[in-house]
């Protein structure tokens, strides 16, 4: 019996976590295979109905589980919270921290349906395969931060961007064994002509390559690579980043398959992995059936893989979202001329259905 605590989160997050479960519970009965779902309040929800946005019950279940399934948090609604109590900076940050999950995989998958989904052209995107790593928890979101009054008037923000050799080699190393099972190609993306942070980066990434004589390893700045990402995108198999750099590439990796909707993410490193689609609470269309579940559902495959060890059962659910797409249904997102256009419930339901 696998245990899965269920983070529905704000916005469209209930929305596509629903989906993401039709899809689980046709994975159940496909395979056999066992499931303790606990559902938990987490983030604005969790502020509205407890006064915190990570209680304490929830970290428990958490920590006593398999896996976490995490819809989105945030939006309008919290942001003139005290830091502290608004869903990204006082649920989720902690949630990853509490985890130990340092490394996250985001995956960037053009489906061969997909192709003319995208805002570049199909030859520039079609076939693409890439994965960012991107390092979760070190950097500029988790140093410490300050406002100090100015005399005159005003005031000075300092943000401090802190990484140890530890907190780098052990991500890298995440980035080479995976460039290790893939195409052998890893890119180290940094800021070592301006950041101390970056230098030392590059390093300890360069110092572990003798260590993965199998795996070509280069360096780029991240302005170089944001601009390669557009220009040539399918020169990268695994991208290395820290976190804010991660943040925004793996965003702007997501729009080259046609949408942010199609992303899932892996949150890995502790004992417990943490499974959540890339995209943001999206309030404008909660509650209006409009919402991409794929990203939700391709999470929950990546559950299935690497914390379930269920590497067929998360082949089924790939296959099957594959197999909807060829067959032209589409959410809104990634609406084409000439294709079908479902609800984010009736998108799920087809991919529970294939399965």
């Amino acid at each position: 019996m696998f245990k899965i605590t269920v983070l529905p989160g704000d916005g469209v997050g209930p929305e596509v976590i629903a989906g993401a479960l039709r899809v689980l519970e046709a994975v159940r009965k496909r395979t056999g295979a066992k499931f303790e779902l606990r559902e938990a309040p987490f983030g604005g929800s969790a502020y509205d109905q407890t006064g915190t946005p990570l209680p304490e019950e929830t970290l428990r279940l958490c920590l006593d589980s398999d896996a976490v399934l995490l819809g989105a948090v945030g939006g309008p609604k919290w942001d003139s919270l005290p830091v502290q109590q608004r869903p990204e900076a006082g649920a989720l940050l902690p949630l990853r921290k509490k985890l130990e999950v340092f490394a996250n995989i985001r995956p960037s998958t053009v489906f061969p349906s997909l192709a003319d989904a995208s805002t570049l052209k199909r030859e520039v995107v079609e076939g693409l395969d890439l994965v960012v790593v991107r390092e979760l928890t070190g950097g500029l979101y988790f140093g410490e931060k300050r406002r100090e009054e100015l005399p005159g008037g005003g005031c000075r923000v300092v943000e401090t961007l802190e990484y140890t050799t530890g907190e780098i080699e052990r991500v890298a190393r995440v980035a080479f064994e995976l460039a290790r099972r893939r195409r052998g190609k890893l890119t180290s993306v940094d800021k070592a002509n301006v950041l101390e942070s970056s230098r030392l980066w590059r390093e300890v990434v360069s110092g572990l390559a003798a260590q993965y004589p199998d795996v070509e390893l280069n360096h780029m700045l991240v302005d170089n690579c944001a601009m390669q990402l557009v220009r040539n995108p399918k020169q990268f198999d695994v991208l290395l980043t820290e976190n804010m750099f991660g943040d925004i590439l793996s965003d702007q990796a997501s729009q080259l398959t046609g949408s942010i909707g199609m992303l899932p993410s892996a949150s890995l490193g502790g004992r417990v992995g943490l499974y959540e689609p890339i995209h943001g609470s999206a309030p404008d269309i909660a509650g209006r059936d409009v919402a991409n579940p794929i990203a939700s559902i391709l999470s929950a495959a990546m559950m299935l893989r690497y914390s379930l060890r269920m590497d067929e059962a998360a082949g089924l659910v790939e296959r099957a979202v594959n197999d909807v797409l060829q067959e032209g249904y589409r959410t809104a997102d990634i609406m084409q001329p000439g294709m079908h256009r479902v609800g984010t419930a009736e998108m799920a339901s087809l991919i529970a259905e294939r399965i």
